[in-house]
C-alpha cells in the first residue's frame, strides 16, 4: 500500500472511532421512573415480578407477563417531541399508549397508594441513564374517579411540580420538591419527562392517598396496602432480564440491556466514564498510526537516499 493510501487510511480510521465515540455520547437514552412517591410500575416491581403480593400487580403480570416489570424505566415514547396528548389517548395515559404496559392503565381503586398530605411533598426519581429535559407532575382533579380509565381532562391544569433535569444526578436520583393542593381521598400523580435534547419522553402514574379510603366509606377490600420502592439490590438482581437499551430512544428489545447507573456515583449518563475512555482509545490509536507513517517514511527516506 502507497503511503498516501496509507495516511488516508489512517484518517478515515481516526475518524470513524472518533465519531463513534463522539455519538455514542450523544446518544445515551434517559430512563427512569417516580420513586417517592411510588410509581405503579415501580411498586409492582419492588413486589417481585415473579411472586407479586397485591391483588392488582397479580393481574398486571396476568395481562401482560412479567416484562413490563422488569423494563420498569422505560414507560417511553420515541418521537414524542412534546406532543403528549396528541400522542397518547385518554384512559391510556400510565401505559404512554404502549400495549406492552396496557395493564398500568387498569381503572382499579386498588393500586398500592403513598399516603399523603396537602402542602410540600419530597420527589424522587431514579435515574439509571439522565439526560437535559424537563419533568412536570400533574394532580388529578377531586372529582376523578379511579375506577374509570384516566383521561387528559381528569389532570389539574396546573402542575404540582415541575423542574429542569441535568446531565447528572444525586447518586442515581433526581431530588425535588413540589406543593400538592388540597385533595380527599384517592388522586393520581402524573408525571412527564420530556427530553429537550431527544424527541424522546418518559411517563409515570403514581397513586396517593389522601387520607384512609376506607374512613370514607370505601370498601375494604378494595383499601390498597402501602408501596415500597424497589431496593438498590432488586433492580440489580433483574438487570439480567431486563430489554431496555440505555442509548438511543430505547424501547428496542433486540438491544442488549443497558447497564443501571449505581448508587454510589454522581455521574449518569453523558456524565460516565465511557465517553472519555473511548475519545482516549481514539486518541491513542490515531497517534500509534501516525507515529507508524511517520517512521516508515523516514526508512523509505534514507533508502531512497542511499
Amino acid at each position: 500500500m502507497s503511503m498516501k493510501r496509507t495516511a488516508m487510511s489512517v484518517g478515515v480510521i481516526g475518524a470513524a472511532v472518533l465519531t463513534v465515540s463522539v455519538t455514542g455520547i450523544g446518544t445515551a437514552g434517559a430512563h427512569g421512573t417516580v420513586t417517592n412517591p411510588v410509581s405503579r410500575v415501580a411498586a409492582c416491581y419492588a413486589e417481585g415480578p415473579e411472586t407479586p403480593k397485591s391483588q392488582i400487580c397479580k393481574d398486571l403480570v396476568a395481562l401482560s407477563g412479567t416484562q413490563p416489570l422488569y423494563d420498569w424505566n422505560e414507560v417511553n415514547l420515541a418521537n414524542a417531541a412534546g406532543n403528549h396528548q396528541a400522542l397518547i389517548p385518554d384512559g391510556k395515559l400510565c401505559s404512554a399508549g404502549r400495549d406492552k404496559y396496557k395493564a398500568l392503565d387498569l381503572p382499579r381503586a386498588d393500586w398500592p397508594a403513598s399516603a399523603v398530605t396537602a402542602g410540600k411533598v419530597d420527589f424522587k426519581f431514579r435515574v439509571t441513564a439522565a439526560h437535559q429535559g424537563n419533568q412536570t407532575i400533574y394532580i388529578t382533579k377531586q372529582t376523578w374517579d379511579p375506577t374509570k380509565p384516566l383521561k387528559w381532562s381528569d389532570l389539574d391544569a396546573v402542575p404540582v411540580a415541575q423542574v429542569p433535569t441535568s446531565r447528572t444526578s444525586d447518586n442515581g436520583y433526581y431530588n425535588y420538591s413540589g406543593t400538592l393542593p388540597q385533595r380527599t381521598g384517592r388522586q393520581l400523580l402524573y408525571m412527564v419527562w420530556q427530553r429537550t435534547d431527544s424527541p424522546e419522553a418518559f411517563y409515570s402514574c403514581s397513586d396517593v392517598d389522601f387520607g384512609k379510603s376506607a374512613a370514607a366509606g370505601q370498601p375494604a377490600a378494595l383499601t390498597a396496602q402501602a408501596p415500597a420502592a424497589p431496593s438498590e439490590e432488586q433492580i440489580s438482581a433483574g438487570l439480567s432480564k431486563s430489554t431496555v437499551a440505555h442509548h438511543g430512544h430505547g424501547g428496542n428489545a433486540n438491544e442488549p440491556a443497558g447497564a443501571v447507573v449505581p448508587t454510589n456515583s454522581a455521574a449518569v449518563g453523558g456524565g460516565s466514564a465511557t465517553g472519555p475512555l473511548l475519545l482516549a482509545g481514539a486518541a491513542a490509536i490515531g497517534v500509534g498510526w501516525a507515529g507508524m507513517v511517520l517512521r516508515r517514511r523516514r526508512v523509505e527516506a534514507v533508502r531512497h537516499d542511499g
